[in-house]
């Protein structure tokens, strides 16, 4: 009889499982069945921002489990009015109302229903190389995997060019966005358009896209873009908010107030808590008309309980600014791979944030997803996970999501930056 395999009994979704099982993590690292030690640079599935197993998550979990877990969608527990209650008090301009839900994509999904009953209109604008999730309508504005083979997206679904310098959507800059790809793009949306815009979806900076930062004053014009047709702008903060950046929140780093603000990752401590934010004066007028979205787990103590405990430790433990000072001697270390390996063409981020882009060569700058699978799989085999986007078919493995817990320490980088530099010289010399 042969031995069965992990994943024997499993539907695969999306690339290959790893051949050992995890049965341990604690901080920046987890451990295999045999005890083996493997330095997470991609905070699990960019959730556990605080490390593996912080005590005081461990400790809100129990303290849910004294108390309670689940209740049904019309109860409220203390821990669900706490948590609205300190994010109304953090979250930017105007921004006041929260509603709870389990991952990004039915935060964003509770965003863009809420958007289109409070405008009364339909059309949905994402951008090129977006991630919002794999529920019906935040899957329509995914844009940089998934599309092909399900049928039709979303009616009025579209996209505009996202402000990548290093590789310029409309051919035009090299280096540093000027925005014209902003310009060109709602050209495009006013061509298309039936006359019923309702919401654009944007991330302040693109992860799953290739870590795309946009230059100064872009998210303040997509704003104005947004109001001069009458649409909301819902910012997609899942990956970039409370500390991730080196701030609460990316918007409050790029100084624009979105109609919607949406969390997930971030806030969950590594687990599934969600939610979705917004204004007194947009959620009476939803309320008024009657918006639904119950679900199953809306408004669940024990999620909310570990958010709060999220929020405690952030601010006790100061991470926006170790996150900053910690990001800068990550990007360090990153730069001087660049520096030192060829096949390395960009490296950009902020805070606990960084892509790393490969290519065939510098002058081309063709992206080279080949050769970042065979790091990623050497870098699994010397005991360091760091890279979340390896979707077989795409080029997203061309580009490395680097994102440590925030509480990493110096230590942890070295030993990351140093694993990844004997992964390159291996793989590139044994391809020479």
């Amino acid at each position: 009889m042969s031995t069965p395999r992990n994943d024997d009994h499993l539907i695969h979704y999306g690339f290959e499982f790893s051949p050992a099982l995890i049965e341990k993590a604690r901080g920046a690292y987890v451990y295999d069945g045999e005890g083996r030690e493997i330095l997470d640079f991609t905070s699990g599935q960019m959730c556990s921002t605080l490390g593996h197993n912080h005590p005081k998550i461990v400790e809100a979990v129990k303290k849910a489990c004294d108390g309670v877990l689940h209740l049904y969608s019309g109860m409220l527990s203390p821990a669900v009015v706490s948590l609205a209650a300190r994010l109304a008090a953090k979250l930017p301009g105007k921004l006041s109302r929260s509603i709870f839900l389990s991952t990004g994509g039915e935060a964003n999904e509770a965003a863009l229903r809420m958007a289109k009953l409070h405008t009364g209109n339909w059309e949905v604008v994402g951008m090129t190389g977006s991630w919002h999730g794999m529920t019906a309508g935040a899957a329509s504005s995914t844009y940089v995997a998934g599309r092909k083979g399900y049928g039709p997206a979303a009616p009025g679904t579209m996209a505009i060019p996202a402000p990548n310098a290093f590789r310029c959507p409309v051919r035009h800059c090299k280096g540093t966005c000027d925005k014209t790809c902003l310009e060109v793009g709602f050209d495009m949306i006013d061509a298309q358009s039936n006359g019923a815009p309702a919401a654009l979806l944007a991330e302040p900076v693109q992860s799953s896209g290739g870590v795309i930062v946009p230059p100064e004053g872009y998210l303040p014009a997509l704003k104005q873009k947004c109001e001069d047709r009458g649409m909301m702008l819902i910012l997609d903060e899942a990956q970039t908010a409370f500390g991730r950046l080196g701030a609460d929140f990316a918007a409050d780093i790029f100084g624009v107030e979105p109609d919607f603000l949406t969390l997930s990752k971030t806030l969950g401590g590594g687990l599934p808590l969600a939610a979705a934010c917004t204004t007194d004066e947009i959620e009476a007028d939803c309320h008024e008309k009657r918006f639904l979205h119950v679900t199953s787990h809306v408004s669940d103590p024990l999620p909310a309980e570990v958010g709060l405990a999220v929020l405690d430790v952030l601010e006790e433990e100061n991470l926006n600014e170790t996150a900053v000072e910690t990001g800068a001697y990550l990007k360090a270390g990153l730069d001087s791979l660049m520096q030192k390996h060829e096949v390395i063409g960009d490296v950009r981020g902020m805070g606990m944030l960084y892509g790393v882009e490969l290519v065939k060569d510098r002058h081309s700058r063709e992206p080279d997803p080949e050769t970042g699978q065979a790091i990623t799989r050497r870098c699994m085999e010397l005991g360091l996970s760091m890279n979340i986007v390896s979707v077989p078919g795409s080029t997203m493995s061309a580009v490395w999501r680097i994102a440590p817990p925030l509480t990493a320490t110096r230590e942890d980088i070295d030993k990351g930056i140093d694993r990844l530099d004997t992964a390159i010289t291996e793989v590139v010399a044994g391809r020479a």
